[in-house]
């Protein structure tokens, strides 16, 4: 069977058991999930639908999300769509009034004011992660061959193609920001360009000259916002027959004035504060705050607290040329492996959560950790605890060298586990950057192998699921939640690759 046919053959799965075409109001995609908005929750036949060889487990949030794995989501949504577009619609109005009701309310009782905002940061900026990954593999791959001498007529050419996203990321920010506050894109990608236009520098304002970039994404973030602002009040109180000429020229007129005149230099402070504060944590107490990151950071995506961090990792990139906080939070998944290693071996005779674990051990170490944590370690409770405690040594494993001077840093956001090798940067040399992740990653493998394996279990818990269920077999679907004998996901927020 070519790709294409099996990427057809999944959703063609798929669809039946999420309802139907007539079921389905939106289709969308993230890095791994497709992403669902369902007219009638109660058509969805989850156990079917996590039954199926490619589903690596279900996610409910304000949209129903199938968990497919990297690459093969970006496939497989596509032929969806064409199934659905191609399937007759229902002429009655009443399914989708009701799949609609059914769906605000969910939605009311899942969001908050703070969650929704956090929402539309990590819409913001989550749409850039692919080009901020392809970026920073080539920047790794041009400093590589700069440090061993090749291809000197190449390497000035890869700088551009690294270098060219990043000097006018503020400007995607603005647009995806205008976008996302329900303004016109094209008029906050404008106004936040103006941050990285050249001519600033003959600029002064608080009595220094501004550079080009000052205030950053933060910056145009706070630049687009304003933008919106303008804009909606224009719209307002601007006549009809004007509204063309005047609107857009307010817009850009008044919150580009701002943006020069105040945000550039506000949010300047405010990103060299929290890259200052970053290197002054991990130089100062680089162990502690490993700790701390690495083993709150799992939870922190239960809460859905974790968007607030993309910001902070993408100035830090803007800044330095990469986050030190990414592969200390990596070490989360790390923990996650190693818990779910030791719930293995603890449940010998439990073939079904064996076979989970067998089957989603490969996208772990990769640091898709969403079939791991929904699948076993949170619903069994102890061993999520324990991969918390994995998270926290390897976290503060890879703290301890940045205090003692090696800065072990991501280019971009997005990869971890073992994907996260290629984007490696520090102050030091690749080598010695690359050995300190690795060590991070296996003191997270170890400890969180040794602490779920003999703190994760108690004996009503092992009494509970040690327990004969169908026999292993190795071409068996990945199960997430498992079945009979296993433990059922709870609905949670979507986590990110840490």
């Amino acid at each position: 069977m070519s790709t294409d046919d099996k990427n057809r053959a999944i959703a063609a799965a798929i669809l039946p058991l999420v309802g139907g075409a007539e079921n389905i109001d939106s289709v969308a995609h993230c890095m791994t999930r497709l992403r669902l908005g369902l007219r009638d929750r109660s058509l969805v036949q989850d156990e079917a639908l996590k039954a199926l060889p490619s589903v690596m487990g279900v996610v409910e949030d304000d949209t129903y999300q199938i968990v497919l794995g990297p690459g093969t989501v970006a496939r497989v949504t596509p032929e969806f769509e064409a199934l659905v577009a191609a399937a007759p619609r229902p002429s009655a109005d009443g399914l989708a009034a009701q799949g609609a009701a059914i769906k605000a309310a969910r939605k009311a009782r899942n969001q908050t004011p703070f969650k929704l905002f956090l929402r539309k940061i990590a819409n913001i900026f989550v749409p850039l992660i692919p080009a901020l990954i392809g970026c920073g593999i080539i920047a790794g791959l041009n400093g590589l061959l700069i440090n061993l001498g090749w291809l000197p007529g190449v390497t000035p050419a890869l700088a551009a193609m690294a270098s060219g996203f990043m000097a006018l990321i503020a400007v995607f920010v603005g647009f995806n920001t205008a976008k996302e506050f329900g303004g016109t894109p094209i008029l906050g990608g404008a106004v936040a360009a103006i941050i990285v236009f050249p001519g600033v520098a003959k600029i002064d304002a608080f009595g220094q000259t501004l550079s080009p970039g000052q205030g950053g994404v933060l910056g145009a973030l706070g630049a687009a916002v304003l933008a919106v602002y303008v804009e909606k009040w224009c719209r307002r109180w601007v006549p009809e027959s004007l509204d063309v000429l005047v609107t857009p020229t307010l817009t850009v007129l008044v919150s580009g004035l701002v943006t020069i005149f105040g945000l550039m230099f506000v949010a300047g402070e405010i990103s060299t504060a929290i890259g200052d504060f970053a290197n002054w944590l991990l130089a100062n107490a680089g162990a502690g705050a490993g700790l701390v990151l690495g083993g709150l950071f799992l939870p922190l995506v239960m809460l859905g607290l974790h968007q607030a961090l993309i910001p902070i990792h993408t100035t830090l990139i803007e800044q330095q040329g990469f986050t030190v906080l990414l592969p200390i939070l990596a070490m989360a998944g790390a923990g996650q492996v190693g818990a779910a290693v030791a719930v293995y071996f603890k449940l010998p005779r439990n073939g079904s959560i064996r076979r989970t674990i067998k089957s989603a051990l490969p996208a772990g170490f990769l640091g898709v950790g969403e079939p791991l944590i929904y699948g076993v370690s949170l619903p069994l409770g102890r061993p999520f605890v324990t991969a918390c405690v994995g998270g926290a040594f390897g976290g503060g494993f890879v703290g301890l060298f940045n205090m003692l001077g090696d800065k072990v840093g991501s280019t971009a956001i997005g990869p971890s586990g073992w994907a996260l090798f290629p984007l490696l940067d520090g102050n030091k040399g690749l080598g010695e950057t690359i050995a300190i992740y690795a060590g991070g990653l296996l003191v997270g493998y170890a400890v969180g192998f040794v602490a779920t394996y003999f703190w994760g279990f108690s004996r009503e818990l092992l009494e509970e699921f040690d327990v004969e269920t169908e026999a292993e077999t190795e071409t068996e679907a990945v199960e997430v939640p498992v079945a009979a004998g296993g433990p059922v996901a709870p609905e949670a927020p979507e986590p990110v690759r840490v």
